[in-house]
Formats: structure tokens, sequence, C-alpha cells
């Protein structure tokens, strides 16, 4: 519902706009009455608010109130509240920008009887223009400095609130969607440039004399806003930054009587310039017409498309480049095959390559690791050669004790049949003595497979306790119950705990802490394993702790500082970790984790 000025009152008639008015006698003489039945119907588009809009068209409703001597009613609207007001003719005649009015001619069928014309200071002018301005000091400098931009407007649809810098944006190849945003701010246009002073916008478009209207009346600073793609317009009072189109008509609605609008053209006419404000014969809006046929709105913008001719002609730069672009794609395309075919050569060359290393690589690890057991087997030679020994002494001493049997002539078949029975339990512990020391150091691929990780503590314990009982070490074995299956290479963990045993060992004769003797425990860790080997030494120091597992790094005189990287290559690629702490109350305790059996692939990577 617009805001609304009604005003019977009548004003006297000055002398200077009689001869004017003279010809407006008949008229108002042929049906005075019937002319006071009804007040005139002006619609006026608010531009900088309600008030604003009922105050600057006072002096002229005031005027045609007492050249037509009938009550004339002032009507403020928004943009679409006035073309929903001459939609159902609630008004006799709309008083709107050029834009506007435009599309209400062509759409209505409004016909303008003059067109405003305003006193800018000294200067008279019937031109309005358009105004970008941003904040002080930033980077925008011409209209093409608003791609990437937030515009505050008034709205889209505003014809000196964004239509005429569109068309200037447009000739420079900038359309709407190159901004970063439109910020629809609605009337009164003030809030333009508010947006723009508090940051919501990076630059606005106000009504060309407005910035100037608001430094007058002190609601901007004269140096607050810079002026984006300032256009010089000789004449023109005000600052712009587009061309200039025809002020605001004064348009009459296709029912209104043909005498009435022509009554009204001329009381406009004669009106003297009142508060800076007068009206002259309408202007000729086709640069109007021109703007909506470039940007295709309005009432062209369900025209028909052109023509290929028309088109080709209307782009023609446009369809070069488009054309340059397309033999630069196919000769990017051909240079990039070129390349593609090349560097997939390069790449089956370089995949051959590394796979030829990876095998390399491959057999220098089992070299590595061969080398590895067999300087274990070196350390552990005297414990094989006891453990050798004893089957065959065994051996021995039962052949003896059957041959002199035999000799004596009193042979026993009871006694003949234990004693072979014995003999070949020692010979069968003898060949398994050597079944695991072969096994040990053979060549072989790892073989990965569900095993108890006790058993295999158990079977290293064999083949090291004798070794470590000659040194005078005693080994305390702590088995945990109902430990998960692990998957892994039988020789390879066996590997890794002669290691840790040896190095436990060595550590305390050399401290001469050998009769508290080394713990070899297992136990739960999670869903997984934990196997732990306990020394009575003296530990490890700072640097020896962080430099523990880099290869030739070691402590021992003779060492070669492969034992420790080794078991944590081997310990890893079976999904688990190896790593060392020492003990509160001296020594050192070497521990590491297997994942179960039953884990999924991607947990024990």
């Amino acid at each position: 519902m617009p805001f609304q000025m009604l005003s019977p009152r009548r004003s006297r008639i000055f002398p200077a706009q009689a001869a004017r008015i003279a010809a407006l006698a008949a008229f108002a003489l042929a049906g005075p009455a019937r002319a006071q039945e009804t007040a005139l119907r002006v619609g006026v588009l608010a531009y900088g608010g309600i008030e604003r809009a009922l105050r600057d068209f006072e002096p002229t409703r005031r005027h045609l109130e007492a050249a037509l001597a009938r009550p004339v009613r002032l009507a403020a609207y928004d943009l679409d509240g006035l073309r929903r007001a001459v939609a159902a003719r609630e008004t006799d005649f709309a008083v709107t920008n050029p834009g506007d009015y435009v599309g209400l001619e062509a759409r209505y069928g409004l016909t303008r009887v003059a067109t405003l014309e305003s006193r800018i200071g000294a200067t008279t002018t019937d031109a309005i223009g358009s105004l970008v301005i941003a904040r002080k000091g930033a980077a925008a400098r011409r209209l093409a400095d608003l791609a990437g931009l937030r515009l505050a407007a008034v709205s889209r649809g505003a014809f000196g609130g964004f239509e005429v810098i569109w068309r200037e944006m447009d000739d420079l190849g900038l359309s709407p969607e190159r901004l970063a945003g439109v910020v629809e701010t609605g009337f009164p246009m003030q809030r333009v440039a508010a947006a723009v002073r508090e940051g919501r916008a990076d630059a606005g478009v106000l009504r060309a004399c407005l910035l100037e209207e608001m430094i007058a009346a002190g609601e901007a600073a004269a140096d607050e806003f810079a002026i984006v793609g300032e256009r010089p317009t000789p004449g023109f009072p005000c600052k712009t930054s587009s061309r200039l189109y025809p002020d605001w008509p004064f348009a009459r609605l296709a029912d209104t009587p043909r005498d009435l609008a022509k009554a009204v053209a001329a009381a406009l006419l004669a009106m003297p310039q009142t508060e800076g404000r007068s009206w002259t014969a309408p202007l000729d809006y086709s640069s109007v017409h021109a703007l909506y046929r470039q940007l295709r709105i309005g009432p062209y913008e369900d025209r028909a498309a052109p023509g290929l001719a028309q088109l080709a002609r209307r782009h023609r730069g446009w369809l070069i480049a488009a054309a340059l672009a397309a033999l630069w794609w196919i000769v990017h395309v051909a240079r990039v095959e070129m390349l593609v075919r090349r560097r997939t050569a390069e790449l089956t060359r370089e995949i051959a390559e590394r796979e030829k290393a990876e095998h390399d690589a491959r057999l220098h690890r089992e070299q590595r690791d061969q080398f590895s057991r067999l300087g274990i087997l070196g350390e552990m030679a005297s414990n094989i050669a006891h453990e050798l020994n004893q089957p065959l002494a065994a051996i021995g001493n039962y052949a003896a004790g059957l041959s002199r049997m035999l000799a004596s002539g009193h042979a026993d078949p009871a006694l003949l049949a234990e004693g072979t029975r014995a003999i070949a339990e020692q010979a069968q512990r003898a060949g398994g003595i050597i079944q695991r020391i072969r096994a040990f150091v053979r060549r072989r691929e790892a073989r990965r497979e569900r095993l108890d990780a006790n058993e295999i503590v158990r079977e290293t314990v064999g083949l090291f306790e004798g070794l470590a009982g000659r040194r005078g070490v005693r080994l305390h074995v702590h088995l945990a119950d109902g430990l998960p299956a692990v998957l892994a290479d039988r020789v390879e963990i066996e590997q890794v705990l002669l290691n840790l045993l040896q190095n436990a060992v060595d550590a305390m004769v050399e401290a001469g802490e050998t009769d508290s003797g080394v713990t070899l425990r297992s136990s739960r860790d999670g869903a997984g394993v934990r196997i732990a080997v306990r020394d009575h030494g003296p530990g490890l120091t700072g640097e020896a702790q962080a430099r523990l597992f880099e290869t030739f790094f070691t402590t021992k005189p003779q060492g070669l500082g492969l034992g420790l990287p080794i078991c944590r290559s081997i310990v890893e690629s079976h999904g688990g970790r190896l790593w060392a702490a020492n003990n509160e109350d001296g020594g050192l305790t070497m521990r590491f984790t297997l994942p179960p059996a039953d884990a999924p692939k991607g947990d024990a990577a």
C-alpha cells in the first residue's frame, strides 16, 4: 500500500502563467463540476524513498491542482509497486525513470507528455546518468576493475541504479556474471552508499548527482568515496561514470482521456522552475531503447534470436578468438599426444629399471640376512659342537657297551634291544640338530604360515641355551598361555630371537652380571603377541639408544652394526614393531610385537 498525499487545497494562479493557462479555459469551463468530482491520480517512483519522492514532486502537484482546478493526488511506489499500480489502472499518470518507462510503454501503452528538467547549481539539464563509487583507497579505478568485486545496486531492474552501468560494462566485455555478486539494497538509493561504507560491497551504483546531494546534506564526506570509471561530460554539473540519457518522463496511461493528457501537458510546460525542477517537451528516448536492445532485456528480452550472419558480424571478434583457440587446441592436443607417448616409453623403461632394482635389492637383502644368520651360527659354533657331541658320545658309549657284551658271550637280547633303541634315539637327536642348523642357514624364500609364538621361542631356546650355559648365563623362560596364532616366517623370527639373546648374553658377560640371567617372556599385546628379552647388563646411553637401529652402528668392539637393523626390518615386514627401553633397576629390555594371524591385511601393514 503506497504512502499517499492528498491535497484538495487550491493554489492561486500567478500572472506569468495566465497566457499559457488560457488555452485550458475551454476544458475547465466545459465541465467544472465533473472535474471536481474525482482527483487526478499521479504515481511517482520513489527512488530516494517515499518522503523524498512526495517532497520532490509536491511543487508539480500544487501547480497541476491550480492549473486544472481539480484535486491532484500523489502516490509514491517502488519499482514493482508502480508497475502493479499501472497494470491495475490505479493511477492516471506515471512519473518514473526512463528505463521503467520504456518497459511500461511496451507493455501497457504509456505515452510521455513531458520530460523532467532539473536545475543543478547554475545549470539546467534534462539528462541523467549513473555514478560508480568505491571506498577511498580502493584498487578499483576503472569499470573493468569491477571484475571479481561485489557491486551494490538498488536492484538489478533499476535503470539509473544498475542498468545504465551494465551497458557500460557490456561495452568492456564485463558481464554481471563476472562480478563477485550484486548486493541489492532496495530504495532509498542512499542504502547503496551505506553498503559500500560498511564493507558489504566493494563498489556501488548511484544515480548521477545523488553523491553531490548527499555531500551537500552532510550525509557523506566530500572525500569519503572514490569515483570508479569517471567519464567527463561537458556541460553536465555532476560526476558520472556513464553516458547520459533523457530525464524522467511524465507519462499518461493508455486509457487516460486525451483531452486530460493535453491539459496536463500544457500545464506542465507552463510550470515555472520551482525548487530546481520544471518540465520540458517530451524528449527522444531512443537511446534508452538502444540500451535495452544491447542488453537484450526489458521489451527486447523476448525478441527472436538474430540470424547467423548477424551473429557472426556482431561477434566477429569472439569468433576469430574462438577459431584461434581451436587451432591452438588442436596443436596442443597433438603436442600432448606426442609427449604422452614419449613419457609412456620413459615410464616403461623406468618401471623395468625399478623392477630390476627391486629384484636386486631383494637379492641383496636375502644375502644380507643369510650373512647375518651365518654370523650368528659362527658365534654359536661351540654350542652346536657341544650339542652334537652329546648324542655322538652317547652313541659311542652304547656301541662300546654292546660290543663288550657280545664279546663276553653273555649277550642279553633285552639289553641288546634297549641299547640299539638308545643308539637310534641319540642318532635321531643329532640329526634333528643338524636339520635345524641347515634350515636356519639355508638360502630360501620367506614363507609365512600360522605358527604358535611359544613354539618358536622354545625351538630358539633349544638352539641357544647350551651357548648361554657355557658362558655362565641362565635363561629364564616365561610363556603365557592362550596366545593367538601369528602369521610369520619361522626362520626369520628365530633369527630375531637369536640376535636379541646373543646381544643380551654379550652385555651381561661384559658387565660381569651373569648370575642374574636373561629373561625371555611372551605375553598378549592387544589382539597380537609381544615377546621381550631382558638382560641385566649396563643398558644404553642416550646416544646409543637414539642410534640403536642405524646400519653399521654398534657398541661391540667386533660388531658390524647389522644385526638390529635386520631384526627391525624383519619385524616390521611382519606388521609388528621392535623397540628398546632401559630398565629402572638396570639392564635393557628388547621387545617386539607380532599381529595375530587373523588380523585384516591393513592392520598388519
